[in-house]
């Protein structure tokens, strides 16, 4: 970027020469929204035309790391090279983040790099035309610039230094921009919390990336403090000595002295949610997908969990799920695995532990992935199995995309009760185990099972093309297989010998054939993935020694352990009682979405329930990132 003496030179070349780096960090530009997007169709008028500044505040970035390097080496093909793949990469990695997982590339995922390589492999993700001529683009500029600037006038240390000063002051600034949420609100670039695909989209993978750096840093509440802690406690104390159990048709309500140490077994499964209730809406299908949830839901609670996740995300069910912590009050699109459990911390496991539980973790995927390995232990489980662990697994399912295959919830079944049986000859100490399926992950298509196995789709709207139904059977036949699970696991654990309750839940939803049709179409949901129909997955409560039908409606997924203590009697710490006494002001404010106790929605919150939202928001900092304090009270 940089001339000296090169008046000799011809008037043409020293205007490319300066023209040159602003044109090939437009096109940088242009190619890493293509190699994220995988088309650049209604990228400009639905796009940058809406967003320009966004793109220009991106582009500028680029021109001033491009001076950097240029300034630092004084070599214009090595400025081109690195300024180029700086761009290309993160769009290619964009693209691949969205295929897993729903979600986009984040600043926290630079920390798994090496996992989601190995993750992309199982996968089968095949490169796209988009990355290939990409790569080639960068290339022919690399080279380009190599005869472009061939010639140029050498340069001292000190002017070189000079040069590199110069170029960091608007570097500086850039990144000044993107850090501070005014500036970044002052150029248009909205923060969209909950959506963080959609903010990608809106603003470019450049902009969003970098701007997301400012939620890397966990703001204490207003007014916290030990006095503030305990003034919430004290309230919640007082309000539970006289509480009753909150669905009266439970079997805590209907019960004088409930089971107190119950083994305690949690499945969370991959994608789940009772698709039989598309035959609302105009689909039939050719089998019973959900025959063992219907049967059971007439002894056992049951539901929905509001999910924070849409798409991906498993982690984040996850953690809300083990801990009653809500995402809402984490930084927007952060995974609480990789940055925020990198401690021991208040959970369900580590209480169980403290009771004398046993505790342990299943899941059928690399140990690594989401930092499973290191997130665990800090939650309190002293054992976890993951695929690297499993033997006696059979042949593995639904390999179109994920060429080694997943391990099919049967499989999982099997691994479950084995571990259960393992714990149970081993001690005589309750059990909290933890399993997270994989078979019905993202994506769907027909031919992953063959046409002998697949649930059939015997009629549906007009509207729903070919390929989608094909993809809807495809997931059906995962909601069966998980249906079949749940009904194992409750034969199995309906013969035991001690008490047990099993929570049964499905993580999130899915868009099927990457589009929203089957939503659309039949009237099911919109094709906003923020519609809250598509938040509330299938939930149950089961127990060998229950048969009390409750509907506990839709409730947060950080309210699902307080309300399984709730319904069966167990004795709750603190702040799950405190959770607990939440649910009578709302079930869930999650993703900016009130569920209210008679299950209706609104993006608003009341004076009350913005007090309960606060001092929710006050016990988990301290639980998290504070003092503590609540860990000095009992309920």
């Amino acid at each position: 970027m940089m001339q000296t003496n090169e008046k000799q030179q011809p008037l043409w070349l020293q205007i490319s020469r300066w023209v040159f780096p602003a044109a090939v960090c437009a096109v940088f530009l242009l190619l890493c929204e293509w190699a994220a997007r995988g088309t650049l169709k209604d990228f400009e008028s639905q796009y940058f035309s809406v967003h320009t500044e966004s793109y220009i505040l991106a582009w500028i970035f680029l021109l001033a790391v491009y001076a950097v390097l240029d300034g630092l080496l004084h070599f214009a093909p090595a400025a081109t090279f690195l300024t180029g793949a700086l761009a290309i990469v993160p769009g290619t990695i964009n693209y691949y983040t969205l295929a897993l997982r729903g979600e986009p590339f984040l600043p926290w995922d630079l920390a798994q790099v090496g996992e989601a390589t190995g993750v992309m492999g199982a996968a089968g993700i095949v490169v796209q035309t988009s990355m290939i001529v990409s790569g080639v683009i960068l290339l022919a500029l690399t080279i380009l610039s190599f005869f472009l600037y061939r010639g140029r006038a050498k340069i001292t240390i000190r002017q070189r230094a000079c040069y590199t000063v110069a170029a960091l002051i608007p570097f500086a600034a850039v990144i000044a921009i993107y850090l501070t949420p005014a500036a970044t609100e002052a150029v248009g670039i909205q923060a969209d919390a909950w959506m963080q695909d959609r903010y990608y989209r809106n603003y470019g993978v450049i902009s969003a990336f970098m701007s997301n750096l400012q939620n890397l840093e966990i703001s204490k509440p207003d007014g916290y403090s030990e006095k503030a802690v305990d003034a919430v406690l004290d309230a919640t104390e007082t309000a539970a000595a006289d509480a009753r159990p909150v669905y009266d048709t439970s079997y805590a309500a209907a019960t004088a002295a409930p089971e107190k140490t119950p083994t305690i077994i949690y499945v969370m499964d991959e994608s789940y949610w009772d698709v039989s209730e598309l035959e609302d809406y105009g689909v039939a299908f050719d089998t019973d997908v959900s025959a063992n949830l219907h049967r059971l839901q007439k002894t056992s609670a049951y539901g929905r969990s509001y999910s924070p996740s849409f798409g991906g995300g498993t982690c984040d069910v996850e953690f809300e799920a083990l801990t009653g912590y809500s995402k809402e009050f984490l930084p927007s699109g952060s995974k609480p695995f990789q940055q925020h459990v990198t401690h021991t911390m208040f959970s369900l496991p580590n209480y169980l532990k403290g009771m004398g539980y046993q505790t342990a973790a299943v899941h059928c995927f690399y140990a690594k992935y989401w930092s499973r390995n290191t997130a665990y232990p800090n939650l309190g489980f002293d054992d976890f199995i993951s695929l690297e662990d499993m033997t006696g697994l059979h042949e593995k399912v639904r390999s179109y995309y994920w060429k080694t295959g997943l391990v099919s919830d049967a499989d999982m079944g099997e691994q479950i009760i084995q571990k259960y049986q393992t714990l149970s000859d081993t001690s005589d100490a309750p059990i909290f185990l933890h399993a997270v399926t994989m078979q019905n992950h993202t994506n769907y298509n027909a031919a992953n099972y063959p046409d002998s196995e697949r649930v059939h789709v015997t009629s549906a709207p007009d509207g729903i093309d070919d390929e989608t139904i094909g993809a809807l059977e495809d997931f059906a036949t995962g909601v069966r297989d998980a249906d079949t699970l749940l009904g194992t696991l409750t034969d199995y654990f309906s013969k035991v010998d001690e008490p047990v309750i099993l929570v049964f839940w499905g993580d999130h939803y899915n868009p099927i054939n990457s589009n929203y049709k089957v939503f659309t179409e039949t009237g099911y949901a919109s094709g906003d993935s923020s519609d809250p129909a598509l938040h509330e997955t299938t939930l149950l409560f089961w127990s060998n020694y229950s048969e009390q039908s409750v509907d506990v409606g839709t409730i947060a997924a950080y309210e699902i352990t307080p309300v399984m203590m709730d319904l069966y009697g167990l004795d709750k710490p603190v702040y799950y009682e405190y959770l607990t006494q939440q649910l009578s002001s709302y079930r869930a404010r999650t993703l900016g979405v009130t569920v209210e106790p008679d299950g209706t929605t609104t993006d608003t919150l009341t004076e009350a329930q913005q007090q309960w939202y606060e001092n929710h928001q006050l016990l988990q900092y301290d639980l998290m990132f504070g003092k503590e304090y609540t860990l000095d009270y009992t309920a």
